[in-house]
């Protein structure tokens, strides 16, 4: 998957209308769906400043991404007016060089073709930063959108540099921008993906502006960067740095009201998850006010609530399986970083009598989408999902045909499993998805789970954690699912519509088509022998000897 999708312009005239339906193009696959996104944001970093004065912490943090003292930098004036773009230039790049890095050069024209000259970008080549100052954004648009100019920003960034800008240098960075209080005919470089840019945002109380452009791109986030004050993006965190603050936006769509989220300085948040959350807007409402019944139709499911497995039951995920000889896949990818190739997340399956366990470690699309990694769920038997944040697995599969492969698994009769996160992700609804920790149950842009499960929101380490009051929160915004709380160390193994409960502690079913009576617990609590019938939301009496 590309980490920087450059739309290269022809021609620099360009209607509104077709601007906006490009704009959609660029975000959607051939048959019209919104496509998933690289979660993994930008390679390098973008430093958007709101305008005015720029507070040290700020000049200091672009300097350091850049590369402190080895820094080279180049400075791009074009914003500025023909009579003071020299002027301009000139001391802007005193003020870099007084700071000391390895160079400092300025790259500045008006005409397009020289723009897409070789020879005039070789400087942005050999460049670890590059700063575009105030003025115009629609001069930088005119001057150097779909050029060589536009590229070798977007290269420096693909190789982990940095592009910076204050006001108009900022407000450029995005593929649409706002010029005079209206998105601008022209794109923008594009250099920030899936958002528009705006600053100067509580100073000149351009909300307003931002919220309008954001009701005619809805699929876009809105970033107002305020004077003083810089948005920091590098890869997909999001930091604001300055006096001032951030305010992240998402359009009013559909009946959902407009949304923002305002950081202060030192602050994070995640491009991924406000970009997921504004593509989910365009689509229907998700839960559905009628969710599909919670049934297996084939093979089984084995949802466990973190803190080890009950005993025995690896060998019943593998006698579900198939048996010893059975492939079995280990996903372990819920956790952070790299996965160290000897970390062996599937031990406990070995241990059990497993003979053929194969974990697979990618993330990317087109390596999930692989030929090879594709050709192993087809042969698979069993698949585990590992325990960690349930979001990475979101990131690498949603959308794509590793998916299906998994339901495959299911119809052929085979078993899906997991723990903790690979509990939750069984479901339909994700509950704790949110990249930024894992308190908030109901996360927009991080919603959807693979719904092994339909028509469930599944959590863990739920009495342990003490979570009750977290799902009864689920369920008042969302009563139609059947939410299912796993203690550590206990399970649930579905098949059809039955689930059965084994390990040493309970599992906590919450059904609100039944009334919740003051006073008592708003759920089922079940123990290990019991079983529940997830379609006709019942616990299943047990047979007379």
């Amino acid at each position: 998957m590309r980490r920087l999708v450059v739309v290269v312009w022809l021609g620099i005239a360009l209607s509104a209308g077709a601007f906006r339906a490009q704009v959609f193009a660029d975000n959607a696959d051939s048959a019209g769906r919104i496509e998933s996104l690289d979660p993994d944001g930008i390679a390098g970093a973008l430093v958007l400043c709101g305008g005015g004065r720029l507070p040290d912490s700020v000049r200091d943090k672009f300097l350091e991404l850049a590369g402190g003292k080895n820094a080279r930098l180049v400075i791009i004036p074009t914003a500025s007016g023909d009579d003071t773009v020299e002027a301009d230039a000139r001391e802007v790049a005193d003020i870099w060089r007084a700071r000391e890095p390895a160079s400092v050069a300025i790259l500045h024209t008006r005409n397009r073709d020289e723009a897409d000259s070789p020879t005039f970008v070789e400087r942005l080549k050999q460049a670890t930063g590059v700063w575009i100052t105030g003025g115009r954004q629609s001069q930088i648009a005119a001057a150097y959108s779909g050029t060589l100019v536009e590229k070798e920003l977007a290269a420096l960034v693909a190789r982990g540099g940095v592009v910076g800008g204050t006001s108009a240098g900022a407000a450029c960075q995005s593929r649409v921008m706002i010029v005079r209080g209206q998105i601008h005919s022209d794109p923008g470089l594009g250099l920030i993906p899936g958002a528009i840019v705006d600053q100067h945002f509580l100073a000149r109380e351009r909300k307003p502006r931002l919220l309008d452009a954001l009701a005619k791109q809805p699929g876009l986030v809105g970033l107002g960067v305020d004077e003083g004050t810089a948005l920091v993006v590098k890869g997909r965190e999001l930091t604001c740095v300055g006096d001032s603050t951030v305010t992240i936006c998402l359009a009013e769509v559909g009946g959902r009201p407009a949304r923002e989220v305002e950081l202060q300085p030192g602050q994070s948040s995640d491009l991924t998850m406000f970009r997921r959350a504004a593509r989910d807007r365009l689509e229907p409402p998700f839960p559905p006010r009628e969710v599909p019944a919670p049934v297996v139709p084939a093979g089984s499911l084995v949802i466990v609530g973190g803190g080890g497995l009950p005993e025995g039951l690896a060998q019943k995920f593998i006698e579900l399986a198939g048996g010893p000889d059975a492939l079995i896949v280990c996903l372990p990818i819920a956790n952070p970083g790299p996965i160290d190739p000897r970390a062996n997340e599937a031990a406990f399956l070995t241990r059990a009598g497993a003979k053929n366990v194969r974990s697979l470690t990618a993330r990317r699309r087109e390596e999930v989408e692989s030929a090879e990694f594709l050709d192993t769920l087809r042969d698979a038997r069993g698949i585990w999902f590992g325990g960690g944040r349930q979001w990475r697995f979101v990131d690498a599969y949603e959308g794509t045909k590793a998916v299906a492969a998994f339901r495959d698994v299911l119809s052929r009769g085979g078993v899906i499993g997991g723990s903790s996160a690979g509990a939750t992700i069984q479901g339909d609804y994700l509950v704790r998805g949110s990249p930024l920790g894992n308190t908030e149950m109901m996360a927009a842009g991080y919603e959807r789970g693979l719904a092994f499960l339909p028509g469930t929101a599944i959590d863990q380490h739920f009495a342990q954690r003490k979570r009750f009051a977290d799902m009864t929160q689920v369920m008042a915004a969302h009563p139609q699912l059947l939410g299912i709380g796993l203690d550590e160390t206990t399970a649930i193994i579905v098949q059809g519509q039955i689930a059965e409960v084994v390990g040493k502690n309970e599992v906590h079913f919450y059904d609100r088509t039944q009334p919740v009576v003051e006073g008592q617990p708003d759920y089922l609590s079940l123990k290990a022998g019991a079983k529940y019938d997830l379609k006709d939301r019942r616990p299943v009496e047990a047979a007379n000897p």
